[in-house]
Order: structure tokens, then sequence, then C-alpha cells
């Protein structure tokens, strides 16, 4: 109990040295929430060009939610955010083992060694001020509650995570397929929750003003894609194929074909549940694999919500074919190891410009295709 609260103190003076010598002074991304939730406050336009690459790109109603926090000045704001943000990413470690249909290894080594994987996305995220924890905790939740029979209060976890950030919406179609009972309170209770979320500024701004705001998120999140493609940390299939090929046609063909081919072995996953007892921890962590690979703009820190699919890939490594074992090991290994500080700049450069974090994740996700065939989980 001692150790356990020794341990505790410094890990929080250790956030807290963290956070007032190299962070509070960065956090550009949470600055852009806190912004807009100042203008969600005085019923202000929330998405203007004049922001250049720090635009507000989320729906209005994030913007509302933020409100609270552009309350208070923007350094405490900022510490705050911090400190949700630790809790935020233990908090999806614990609820990712929660998660987990069966454990080879202890709870203890687990979340090391997966710590350890996703580390370097842990700490960019935290430095930028982004919110991807919390999506990865809403999305995790929803599993641990199905697995608990909470179905409804799993689909309305799911449509605030779409409110934090709208890729979510790929868990509607999953939730459709669902063979367990209480599948189709959780579609309802996503859409109907999803329905309150969209119309919620219009308590602000009014109904053509929601409408709007809406018109303009669309135009925004639109119109800033095609200049991020071939930015180094884009790790999106259509970043990959810019890259490899130029931005163009080919190019876009290469990376919609891709895209289908690895949503219809989803789908074939999910298909192939057949009788196991908890098939949602697999089928869910292959989407939030794919979120980052099918949004324009996937940046590489967002892979931290594959956090509960690198688990289970540590978990269960020994069931995966010895070949495909070795394969998926470096892969993590390798991503957990490609930090600038350790490259250096220019091997770092290249290999974000190479796309190779994009392709050793496409392994991970191959090894997970294969658990289940293997009927692992």
């Amino acid at each position: 109990m001692r150790t356990r609260a020794l341990l505790g103190v410094l890990a929080v003076v250790s956030l807290v040295a963290v956070f007032t010598t190299r962070v509070s002074r960065k956090m550009p991304d949470f600055e852009v929430y806190w912004t807009a939730g100042a203008r969600a406050a005085a019923a202000q336009p929330l998405y203007r060009e004049s922001d250049g690459h720090y635009q507000f790109k989320y729906l209005p109603a994030f913007a509302l939610l933020a409100s609270p926090l552009a309350a208070m000045p923007l350094p405490a704001a900022k510490g705050a955010w911090f400190a949700a943000s630790a809790v935020l990413m233990v908090t999806l470690l614990g609820l990712s083992v929660q998660a987990m249909p069966s454990l080879r290894r202890s709870p203890v080594l687990l979340l090391v060694l997966t710590f350890l994987a996703m580390a370097k996305f842990y700490a960019h995220e935290l430095v930028l001020g982004q919110v991807n924890f919390l999506f990865a905790v809403l999305a995790v939740l929803a599993v641990v509650w199905m697995h608990k029979g909470r179905d409804a209060g799993a689909g309305a976890v799911l449509a605030l995570a779409v409110l934090v950030k709208p890729y979510a919406m790929i868990f509607a179609p999953w939730l459709a397929t669902r063979r367990q009972r209480g599948a189709l309170a959780a579609l309802a209770t996503m859409v109907a929750g999803l329905a309150v979320l969209l119309l919620l500024p219009a308590l602000r701004y009014g109904w053509d003003g929601n409408l709007q705001l809406l018109r303009e998120w669309w135009q925004t999140v639109t119109a800033t894609t095609a200049p991020n493609l071939l930015n180094q940390d884009n790790v999106s299939l259509s970043a990959m194929f810019a890259k490899w090929l130029g931005p163009g046609t080919t190019a876009r063909v290469l990376a919609a074909v891709t895209a289908a081919i690895l949503l219809l072995v989803a789908g074939i996953v999910m298909a192939g549940r057949g009788l196991l007892k908890k098939p949602d921890t697999l089928e869910a962590s292959l989407l939030l694999m794919l979120i980052p690979l099918l949004s324009p703009q996937g940046w590489d820190y967002v892979f931290l919500i594959a956090t509960p699919g690198v688990m289970l890939l540590i978990d269960q490594a020994p069931a995966l074919p010895r070949e495909l074992r070795y394969v998926t090991i470096a892969a993590i290994a390798i991503v957990a190891l490609s930090i600038f500080d350790l490259m250096g700049r220019e091997a770092y450069a290249a290999f974000m410009q190479l796309s190779l974090i994009t392709v050793l994740m496409l392994a991970q996700y191959a090894a997970l295709v294969t658990l289940r065939f293997r009927r692992v989980a």
C-alpha cells in the first residue's frame, strides 16, 4: 500500500514537473478548443479562415461543451486539461484490460508493455492538448458496458464519442451487425443521442444559426484535407499513396480501394464471430485501428486510440502463426521506438515520409484479423 502511494506521489510530481517545464507553453490544439469555447459562449462564429492552420474543425456542439474551460484563464485551463488527459490516459489503459476477452499475461505486465508500446503517441497527445484520450476512453468504455449488458448506455457513450471526433460514426454500422441481445437498443440510443447533440447549439445560435454552423463545419473539414496529405505526420492511406505516388487520381483511387478492402475484411471478421463469448473487443479494436488510416487527416498520434488492439496483440501474440508473431512484435517495437530524439531529424523525417508507421499498423491490423480466424477473440 505504501509502495503504491509513493508511486502515485512520484507520478503526480513528475507530471507537474513535465507540465510546468515543457508542456504549459505548448498545447496548441487545446488553445483551439479554448478559443472555440469562448466563441460559443458568446454565440460568435466558430469557423474562421483567419485562424489559419489552427482552424476549429469539430462539430458545433463540441465548442459548447468546451465553453466551461473557456471561462478559465488560458494557463489554468491548460493545467486542468493536462491533468484530465493524464487521468484519461490511465483510464484508457485500465479499461482496455477490462475489455480483454481473456488474459494470458498478468494485468500489470500487460499494462506496462502496452504503455511502453504506445508511450510516444501518449506523449505527443499531452503536448498538443488533444482530445483523443477522451475519444478512446468513450469507445472502450462502450465495449466494457456491452460486456456487462449495458447496451443502451454504450450507445449513448458512442454518441458522445461522435461529438468528440465525428469519425466515431464508424461504430454505427457495427452496432447494427451485432447479434447480441440489446444491440438494437445500443444503435437506437446512439442515433437518438447524436440527434440531440447535433441540435444542442440551436439553444445558443438558434435553428438557422445551427444549420449554418453545420454547413461551415463541413466546408472547413473538406477544404483543409488536401493541403495536409503530404505532411510527414499524416499516417492515413490517402497520405501514404500521395507521398509514394504524388497527389492525384492514381493515389486517390488506390487509397479508396485499399480502404474498401480493409472495411470488407472488417465485415468478414464481424460475420465470423460465431459463438464467441466476447467478440466486441477485437471488432471494436479493428475499427479503432482503422480510423487514423481512413481519415484523410489521420495524424500519427491518433493511433493512441488503437491501445486496446495493441494490448490484445501483446496478450495473445503466442496464438499467432510464428512468422506473423515475429512480424507483429517487430511492428509494435519499431513503432514504439520511432521517436525523433532516438532517430535524429533526417532519419525520422525519412521514416515518416515513407509512411512506414502506416505499413506497420497495417501489419498489426492483419494480426488482429488472424486472431479472429484462430477463434482466439
